[in-house]
């Protein structure tokens, strides 16, 4: 089922083998061949980087665009302002950085130069959560938080290839700021494009399910995905709910989730902490729905230093973890994070 299909405050069923190839492509730099194509059908989008573009894929738009592509320098606040600048007088900027970067040095910046006045500005921003082994400073794990606070900002944590090209060409068509986090370099495409539409604002039922409802975001959808299809061999048959965008919040789906399923576990990429799990809980709580709910993610710390899948496993982030955190709810039918 196409969502473009489904009517407001419904979700799409899609089928997990649609939905989930264990032989999955892998897809070149999907952002920025998205961001060429939708380039050659809108002259007014330009690009930015603060000097990362061949690490956030949107060299390949100043390949194609070298008159529309400005290489900013290691300057992120400067990056943000003139892309807002940009805005003003009728361009659609797409600004790079890495999102550690545009979170906490350029956050004034975005706060007042884009989103206080609508500026049609898309921040794009890549090595989110735990997906870098390059140093402590760029664990980028609370931006979707501080990005869900500022008014007016549409927060976008596509889960793969797939959703990235899509999510591209619908933010440009977007007028207003973005923030999107960035998978970078060679792809998986989890979802199959010919069944998943992205659509901002609406969160998509990717596996269906009874006992426990599997709430993800980011590439946590696909470990979520991974653990359903586990859980199943024990009998327990896992709703897998992808929430691409957590601002707007598909508040719509995830209650009707809540209600139907009553166990409810979010994954995110990111802290516990203002992110996935904080918004469905905010949502589920002032709508008065008893749940039992716990939350996977990174707890309330700072993260050192290590390769990617140590740091995956060290902070219960790994598939095999996942599959564990839902079957301990299930069995103590109580949790400190429950509702």
């Amino acid at each position: 089922m196409n969502q473009s299909e489904v009517r407001p405050g419904f979700t799409a069923a899609i089928s997990v083998s649609e939905a989930h190839d264990e032989d999955a492509r892998v897809v070149e730099k999907p952002f920025g061949r998205a961001l060429v194509e939708a380039g050659r059908k809108n002259s007014k989008i330009v690009g930015l980087t603060a000097d990362l573009g061949k690490y956030t894929d949107i060299d390949l738009f100043g390949q194609e665009f070298p008159e529309r592509y400005f290489q900013i320098g290691m300057a992120e606040q400067n990056l943000v302002g003139v892309a807002a600048g940009l805005s003003r007088v009728g361009y659609i900027p797409f600004a790079t950085t890495y999102c550690v970067f545009a979170s906490r040095r350029a956050y004034d910046f975005i706060a007042i130069d884009v989103a206080l006045g609508r500026a049609n500005v898309k921040i794009i921003a890549g090595l989110p959560g735990l997906t870098t082994g390059y140093g402590a400073t760029h664990q980028g794990i609370d931006d979707l938080a501080l990005m869900r606070a500022i008014p007016n900002m549409a927060v976008i944590d596509p889960c793969d290839a797939t959703e990235i090209e899509q999510a591209v060409h619908a933010i440009a068509e977007y007028a207003g700021p973005v923030y999107m986090r960035l998978l970078r370099g060679k792809v998986k495409a989890v979802l199959n494009p010919k069944s998943y539409q992205f659509g901002l604002g609406k969160a998509a039922t990717l596996r269906e399910g009874r006992d426990i409802a599997l709430v993800s975001t980011g590439i946590m959808t696909e470990r979520a995905l991974e653990a359903a299809e586990e859980l199943s061999k024990s009998g327990i048959a896992a709703r897998v709910l992808h929430v691409s965008t957590l601002k707007p919040l598909d508040q719509d789906a995830i209650l009707q989730t809540a209600a139907e399923i009553g166990v409810i576990l979010t994954l995110e990429n990111h802290s516990t902490i203002g992110g996935l799990g904080s918004a469905a809980a905010e949502a589920i709580a002032l709508a008065g729905i008893k749940v039992r709910m716990a939350k996977v993610g990174i707890q309330d710390r700072f993260i050192e230093c290590g390769s990617v899948g140590y740091l995956t496993n060290k902070y219960g982030l790994s598939t095999p973890q996942i599959v564990k955190a839902a079957q301990n709810l299930l069995a103590n039918g109580r949790h400190s994070d429950a509702l």
